[in-house]
């Protein structure tokens, strides 16, 4: 059964602010804090008869974005969940406006409401071992807040109708069914909830026993609705209708939808077949389908583009005696390709000058530079080349203290800025071998021994040294000559 071979993939979980188990009667997953995952933010309250939700984080710091790191991960396909609260957690009834990214990708411009729970999901492709969730300003006074972040792994063979290197962003997940359908009833936790709970057309339930058969042998069941799904649905009110199933208005981008149908009658006569085809419009979209009882049929369309407003609809075949039904439906929108990230090389790079101030710089996670323009605050990004470089660091009065960690594979910076912290030790000769480097501030430390020679013979470099008592005092006076020597020059010019 699906269920016992994937029950572990609720591990998966990541949920913030609270632990809480949920109530044994909604589901048996069980919720953990998000302290290791996440350094900025402050915890805030907000009422709510869901536990889950009673609790949020909430980004008040003047930053570009604050990011979520979930390492260890199995690389493949995932579910990543975001949900938002907002509850009028501080009694100024004004719910913020602000961007979420993933991995270094754009996901969604997130309206939040005073009392209304805001949801967004993405499928995607892993490019590495880890995930980043991020939250960007985009307004001046409204902070970015979170309440949930769920993150699921999915099967290799789900949801495979287009290239792996782009997303499907969640718009309609509808079994047709009252209620919430999620895990245990979903092995995956994809939450299945109707839109509309009035349809106007005939519900049916099956008593269909649906098993899914997992081994080398058999190909697995494509995108595996969960068997509450398809036992129920609706049916046209007679079996001449057609049976509106969805309506997409103006979508931005080329939309990915999964249908599927199931036989919910048993004890069908000899001479009764329900057999239909799919319509966008007046146009005819698939070949007939013939529902099969206790199995389903999934109908996937990875590319539809749409204009205007376009209807979905299931008609019924010329010999079909019965009336054409559905039991469940998806619609995605495809994303823009994704990233492969800031430059290998200076990404790197970073980490490493992140790791070596890991008490002050800890806090800012995810891409780097992408998706622009929501850099990290203290360093500049070029975004020429086909993946974007980092040029600058400012550090200047960041409170750094300590040696100067190696990051050497930084070969684009122009401008190094570590001005007025408390670093110690000598200067580190890897800094005269970054090729591009045009201005180097280490002014106002405590740096000690001679400037390396690298440095001082690199014609193109500004090198500011002052206000470090412990440097060689030759090489203080050497540095003196070239100043007054460039000064000079340009005296004589002028």
């Amino acid at each position: 059964m699906a269920a016992l071979r994937f029950c572990y993939l609720v591990l998966a979980l990541c949920s913030l602010s609270v632990t809480v188990s949920a109530d044994s009667d909604k589901n048996s997953i069980t919720w953990t804090g998000d302290d290791k995952y996440i350094k900025g933010g402050e915890i805030r309250y907000v009422k709510s008869d869901d536990r889950v939700l009673q609790r949020m984080r909430v980004f008040t710091a003047a930053r570009k974005k604050n990011c979520y790191h979930i390492d260890t991960m199995r690389r493949g396909r995932v579910l990543v969940r975001a949900t938002f609260y907002y509850g009028n957690y501080d009694n100024k009834s004004s719910p913020p406006t602000f961007d979420l990214h993933f991995d270094g990708n754009f996901w969604k411009t997130v309206v939040t409401s005073i009392s209304e729970v805001v949801s967004y999901e993405v499928i995607y492709v892993m490019r590495r071992d880890w995930i980043t969730v991020c939250l960007a300003r985009t307004k001046d006074g409204q902070f970015p807040f979170i309440s949930t972040l769920e993150i699921r792994s999915l099967d290799w063979f789900m949801y495979t109708g287009i290239p792996e290197s782009y997303p499907l962003f969640l718009r309609r997940r509808d079994p047709f069914d009252y209620g919430i359908i999620r895990y245990p009833d979903d092995p995956y936790d994809r939450i299945w909830s109707t839109e509309i709970a009035n349809l106007g057309q005939n519900r049916f339930y099956s008593d269909a026993y649906f098993y899914y058969q997992h081994s080398s042998d058999v190909v697995p069941s494509r995108d595996e609705p969960p068997p509450r799904v398809l036992r129920y649905g609706v049916y046209a009110p007679t079996p001449n209708s057609s049976l509106q199933i969805f309506t997409l208005h103006n979508y931005e981008t080329p939309a990915y939808v999964n249908l599927y149908f199931t036989e919910f009658r048993y004890n069908r006569q000899l001479n009764e077949t329900r057999s239909f085809t799919v319509f966008k419009d007046d146009k005819q979209i698939s070949l007939p389908i013939w529902p099969p009882y206790g199995n389903f049929t999934e109908l996937t369309f990875p590319n539809l583009s749409v204009s205007g407003t376009s209807t979905f609809s299931v008609v019924p075949t010329t010999y079909s005696t019965l009336a054409p039904a559905i039991s469940a439906l998806e619609i995605f929108l495809i994303g823009d390709m994704l990233t492969d990230g800031t430059e290998g090389s200076d990404a790197l790079g970073l980490i490493d000058l992140q790791k070596g101030f890991d008490d002050v710089l800890r806090e800012w996670r995810g891409d780097p530079c992408l998706p622009a323009p929501f850099s990290y605050d203290w360093i500049v990004c070029n975004y020429s080349y086909s993946r974007p470089r980092i040029t600058a660091i400012s550090l200047g009065s960041f409170g750094l203290s300590g040696p100067l960690p190696d990051f050497e594979s930084m070969h684009a910076l122009q401008t190094i800025d570590f001005h007025n912290n408390s670093l110690r030790g000598p200067i580190p000769d890897f800094l005269g071998k970054l090729p591009n480097l045009k201005i180097l501030n280490l002014e106002n430390n405590h740096f000690s021994g001679s400037i390396p020679a690298s440095l001082l013979n690199n014609k193109g470099l500004t090198l500011m040294v002052s206000g470090n008592p412990d440097l060689s005092s030759c090489t203080r006076m050497k540095i003196n000559i070239i100043v007054q020597i460039l000064f000079g020059t340009i005296i004589s010019s002028i």
